[in-house]
């Protein structure tokens, strides 16, 4: 359970001030090297009469703060941690190493001031003292709850109301970016308040039916499942079905059959969320429950969730960083959000999707599928014709753009975290998606 601020305020060493914004300043991590930029946490009440509060933690620009964006990060799941997976192990200003905090050489926040929220209520540091609101958690509250925190967030850092605003995120944050960012616009319409300048989404759930039964055609082609299988898996129970049948509790026999023998074949040796990453044996992704319900004991990122968890643990024992594992009703999952990123569209928000091209639990086909269709449906020419883009001498993935407003990208060798895995690719697309220019097409 989440305890009061000021248990966190002395977790994280903050020195009390008298401005608003000063008063959650961080003086130092616990083992956190010596750095030049300002960090920022504590909670944000989105509801006062059920004490519902969002945590969040803040890394401004390594250098010039006062001209680089704003960008707010949100991890998916739902129930994962955008403290202990974004911030801590993918585009934060740290990693953890046993006892102390290294430098991440390729943290956003070299581009950007960097905003990590826990959401919805119930992940990690975010809580609510009425523990029901826990249950009745949905996407329509999620989007409510993360603008309320946007609009109190900006009374306590007022220098940045007017700052360029982009809004990230992965995996089930297919659902919360773009939900969020049309809540923005409508806002928006009463009084500006935010500046948003677009929106960038990684392996991202947007269409349910689309993204989960592109797997079995990533299993098969990476070698993963057999011939007979493949057939199994897309004519008797494809992967949506499966999910469908799952959370409404009544798996059919024919099911069962399909999904134990993909599991057999794929291995629970083999991270699903990196087909090419070797596993770490005592970590559990906490994702995992929400998208792989039978695969509870998947693995990610060779053992820095644990390395993660440790250390948050170590300095603050009562933390659990994966404490909830919201019960989301499937309603909200079969949603698709597509049509919001649509809209966003033809109110000028650029739109960044982008996949690790190793992760076979949002593949990179269903993603590529969608924003193809998308761009048809919108009736947006191709501006940059799929080619290759590079990071440094080697190609860093694959790019088309359609409308110079809704791009497509893979990062070469990357996971579904693919700012952990290929942090370097991924900080070359970040950089040129803020900036609005064209990824490298040469060395």
């Amino acid at each position: 359970m989440a305890l009061p601020v000021v248990l966190l305020l002395l977790c994280f060493s903050v020195r009390v001030e008298s401005n608003l914004f000063l008063s959650d300043r961080i003086v130092k991590l616990p083992g956190q090297p010596q750095v030049g930029f300002q960090q920022y946490s504590g909670y944000v009440t989105v509801d006062e009469k059920n004490q519902r509060a969002l945590f969040y933690y803040f890394a401004e620009a390594e250098t010039d703060p006062a001209s680089k964006p704003l960008v707010l990060w949100l991890n998916g799941g739902p129930g994962c941690s955008s403290l202990g997976v974004g911030a801590f192990s993918e585009n934060g200003p740290f990693r953890p190493s046993r006892e102390v905090l290294v430098k991440n050489q390729y943290s956003w926040n070299r581009e950007a001031n960097m905003l990590y929220l826990e959401t919805p209520i119930g992940v990690g540091f975010s809580y609510s003292t009425d523990t029901s609101s826990y249950e009745a958690v949905n996407d329509k509250i999620t989007a409510r709850d993360n603008l309320v925190f946007l609009q109190k967030w900006f009374v306590k850092f007022s220098q940045y109301r007017n700052r360029s605003l982009f809004v990230t995120g992965e995996s089930y944050a297919g659902h919360y970016v773009p939900q969020l960012a049309e809540l923005m616009l409508e806002f928006n319409k009463k009084q500006k308040l935010f500046n948003l300048k677009g929106i960038a989404m990684g392996n991202p759930v947007l269409e349910f039916a689309t993204d989960f039964n592109s797997r079995a055609e990533f299993f098969w082609s990476h070698g993963l499942i057999s011939d007979t299988t493949y057939k199994m898996f897309t004519s008797f129970c494809n992967y949506s079905r499966y999910v469908s049948e799952y959370y409404r509790g009544s798996v059919s026999p024919i099911c069962s059959k399909v999904m134990g023998q993909v599991s057999r074949e794929t291995s629970r040796f083999v991270d699903k969320y990196d087909v090419t990453l070797d596993v770490c044996i005592s970590s559990v992704l906490s994702q995992s429950k929400a998208l792989s319900p039978q695969q509870v004991a998947d693995n990610i990122d060779v053992c820095v969730e644990d390395e993660t968890v440790n250390y948050l643990n170590r300095m603050c024992r009562w933390l659990s960083m994966h404490a909830f594992i919201l019960d989301y009703e499937l309603l909200d999952l079969e949603i698709p959000t597509i049509p919001i990123v649509g809209r966003l569209i033809k109110a000028g928000i650029p739109v960044l999707v982008y996949s690790g091209d190793q992760d076979s639990v949002i593949p990179l086909t269903g993603s590529r599928t969608l924003v193809h269709q998308l761009a048809k449906e919108l009736g947006l020419k191709t501006s940059v014709p799929y080619r290759v883009w590079f990071e440094g001498q080697q190609v860093g993935g694959w790019t088309q753009v359609y409308g110079n407003i809704l791009s497509f990208a893979t990062i070469r060798g990357a996971s579904h975290e693919a700012p952990f895995s290929q942090p370097e690719r991924s900080f070359v697309l970040f950089k040129a998606f803020l900036e609005g220019q064209p990824l490298p097409e040469a060395f």
